[in-house]
């Protein structure tokens, strides 16, 4: 497909992904920078019908796009979003192309860095899609969650670690139940945690579902503290039924038998 495509700039999208008819026009726009050679989409997680689901989309329109948000102010962009992605041929060829890519788990986020590594301008569009989440059980939604985080443990080890300061929530409950009398901390975390809600849901992905069901932010708070404690643990991850070992340069191989 990249040798049949007749123009220098790839979109690459996920079937789940919904956008509006003017997305091509806008996001190639954004390649009039000569120097920029991939772009990536943030995105409004959509939730299907289960609950499990709804959690994670409140997850992904609070706590992980305030992530994405600090690693742009601490670092600048040296990353891409998996859900769409934009990229120029040159860069990615720059890169050593789809072969090098393929065996990387988060292929996205490797996409992103190895063209900033090369000198090329990496960026976080404008352009806001929707990421529409399916209606899995807990069971299925949990491994789902799991390899997310074991992926970006392996593919941003600090930034891993710097989830703390985008989840606060759940150790101000933890240290509030041990020292009630340290509330006060509990009552500050409360804050910062709702602020920085309405700022990336409410501001920037103009998410309603958030707005709606604003009460169980704290409840998704918790289940993803549980899962990133998870994800420091292990390095088998299931795909479409199959298990993957994790390497720690972030690759991974099919477990056999």
């Amino acid at each position: 497909m990249t040798q049949a495509a007749q123009y220098d700039v790839l979109v690459m999208s996920d079937s789940d992904i919904r956008v509006r008819p003017d997305f091509l026009r806008a996001v190639a726009a954004e390649f009039q920078d000569a120097k920029l050679g991939v772009s990536s989409c943030p995105y409004r997680a959509v939730a299907g019908r289960s609950f499990w689901s709804t959690l994670e989309a409140i997850g992904m329109n609070t706590e992980f796009l305030s992530g994405v948000i600090v690693a742009r102010m601490l670092e600048g962009v040296k990353f891409a979003l998996g859900p769409t992605a934009i990229a120029r041929k040159q860069a990615l060829a720059d890169i050593g192309g789809w072969n090098r890519l393929k065996d990387y788990l988060a292929e996205d986020f490797v996409l992103g860095n190895f063209a900033a590594e090369k000198g090329w301008h990496v960026i976080l569009s404008s352009y806001v899609i929707e990421h529409h989440i399916g209606s899995q059980p807990f069971a299925a939604n949990a491994r789902h969650r799991l390899r997310w985080f074991r992926s970006t443990r392996r593919s941003r080890p600090a930034g891993y670690i710097g989830q703390l300061f985008t989840n606060p929530l759940p150790l101000a409950l933890l240290l509030w139940a041990a020292r009630p009398e340290w509330w006060w901390i509990a009552v500050i975390a409360i804050i910062v945690r709702a602020f920085a809600a309405v700022a990336t849901a409410g501001w920037i992905l103009g998410d309603r579902l958030t707005a709606r069901l604003w009460f169980l932010v704290p409840v998704q708070d918790v289940l993803s503290f549980v899962f990133w404690i998870g994800g420091f643990f292990g390095n088998a991850i299931t795909w479409r039924g199959r298990r993957y070992l994790l390497m720690k340069d972030g690759t991974f191989r099919l477990i056999e038998g």
